[in-house]
C-alpha cells in the first residue's frame, strides 16, 4: 500500500516534494493544500487534487503524512504545531538557534494528538547535522568546522523578502576560502561566524522604496545577518531573473581530530554536496522522512522527533534483509 501524501504549501519546495513523490514507488501525491486560489494552482500529479487550507481538517484521515513547505520565518512555527494535531507531519524548520522552542511546541501537540511530527528535515539542518554528530562520536578530540556555499539559501532568501518594500530576492551565502583551506590542513582554527562566511543578497525593492531602510533592517536581522559580512545589491527583476535564477547550493562538514596515546595521529572527516537545486534535494530528503514518519506512526510512536531519532532503516524503501544483502 503507497503512502498517501499530502503538501501544505506549493512554492519551490512544494513542486519539489511532488516530483521526488514521483520518483518513490512506495508514496502517492494524494491532496496539495494552498492559501492561494485552487483554480489558479496547476501541478503535475494529475490524480492529486489541489485544496484550499481551510479544506485540511476534511482531508484527517485521508492523508498519511503532510509535508510542509513553509517559510521557517514566519510560517512553520504556526503551521507544524497546528497541522500535526491533525495528521503526521515532517517540516524542514531551519532557524537553527530556534529549533528547541520549535521542537517542544511540536512535541506537545502531537503527544496531545498521538501523531509524529519530524521536524527540520532536509540537509541542513538535517543531513550534516548527522555527520557532524556521527564525526564527533567517532573522534571525541577534534573540532566541527560546518561551510555553507557558494549558493542560495532558501530561508535567507524568504527571510528578505518578508522585508517590507522587498518585491523579491536571492541570498548567497559564500565560504570564506582561506577559513576553508584552514581547516582542511588539519590547522583547528578558532573562527567566528563572521570569519567562515560571507552573505550577499540580491535585492529587487518595490517602487519607491527606502532602500536605506531595507539594507539596514537585512544587516541587522537576528538570526539571519547580524553575524556576518553582509553584501547587499539592489538590482531590477529583470537582472534577478536574468543573473540568478537558479538555486544551486552545496557545502562542507568536516571534522578534524586526534586519536592514539598521546594524540600524535590526525584525522580529518569530509562530507560534501554539490546541488544543482536545493529545493529538490532538500525534497527528497523530506520524503524520505516522510516515509520514516508513516513507520514509526504504524509502530504507535507520537511525539516530536528529528534526524537524531530515527533509525537510517526507516528512510529506505528496501526491507532490513534487502540492506543488509546489498549495502552492508
Amino acid at each position: 500500500m503507497s503512502i498517501r501524501i499530502g503538501i501544505l504549501g506549493y512554492g519551490n519546495l512544494g513542486r519539489g516534494v511532488e516530483c521526488a513523490i514521483r520518483q518513490n514507488p512506495d508514496t502517492d501525491l494524494v491532496a496539495v493544500f494552498t492559501r492561494r486560489n485552487p483554480e489558479t494552482v496547476s501541478i503535475y500529479t494529475e490524480t492529486a487534487k489541489v485544496c484550499h487550507v481551510d479544506e485540511m481538517e476534511g482531508w484527517k484521515d485521508k492523508i498519511d503524512v503532510l509535508i510542509l513547505c513553509g517559510g521557517s520565518a514566519t510560517d512553520l512555527p504556526k503551521q507544524t504545531p497546528d497541522a500535526v494535531r491533525l495528521f503526521n507531519v515532517v517540516d524542514s524548520f531551519d532557524t537553527h538557534a530556534r529549533i528547541p522552542e520549535h521542537f517542544a511546541a511540536v512535541d506537545k501537540a502531537a503527544k496531545e494528538s498521538g501523531k509524529i511530527g519530524i521536524i527540520s528535515v532536509g540537509w541542513d539542518p538535517g543531513m550534516f547535522s548527522l555527520i557532524r554528530m556521527i564525526s564527533g562520536a567517532v573522534l571525541p578530540e577534534g573540532a566541527d568546522y560546518t561551510f555553507w556555499g557558494k549558493g542560495v539559501s532558501q530561508g535567507h532568501s524568504d527571510a528578505v523578502r518578508r522585508i517590507e518594500g522587498v518585491k523579491d530576492a536571492k541570498q548567497y551565502t559564500i565560504p570564506v576560502e582561506e577559513a576553508l583551506n584552514r581547516v582542511r590542513s588539519g590547522e583547528n582554527p578558532a573562527l567566528t561566524t563572521r570569519e567562515k562566511h560571507i552573505r550577499e543578497c540580491f535585492v529587487v525593492a518595490e517602487e519607491g522604496a527606502d532602500l536605506e531602510r531595507i539594507e539596514n533592517e537585512i544587516k541587522t536581522m537576528p538570526n539571519y545577518f547580524a553575524d556576518y559580512d553582509t553584501i547587499v545589491h539592489f538590482i531590477t527583476e529583470e537582472e534577478l531573473m536574468r543573473d540568478h535564477s537558479g538555486i544551486p547550493h552545496g557545502g562542507f562538514v568536516i571534522r578534524s581530530g586526534k586519536t592514539g596515546l598521546n594524540k600524535e595521529n590526525s584525522h580529518i572527516i569530509e562530507y560534501s554536496l554539490k546541488l544543482d537545486s536545493n529545493p529538490e534535494f532538500t525534497s527528497s530528503v523530506i520524503v524520505a522522512y516522510a516515509r520514516a514518519a508513516y513507520r514509526l506512526a504504524n509502530e504507535g510512536f507520537s511525539g516530536a522527533k528529528t534526524v537524531f531519532d530515527i533509525a537510517p532503516g526507516y528512510l529506505s524503501a528496501k526491507s532490513g534483509e534487502e540492506l543488509r544483502k546489498t549495502l552492508l
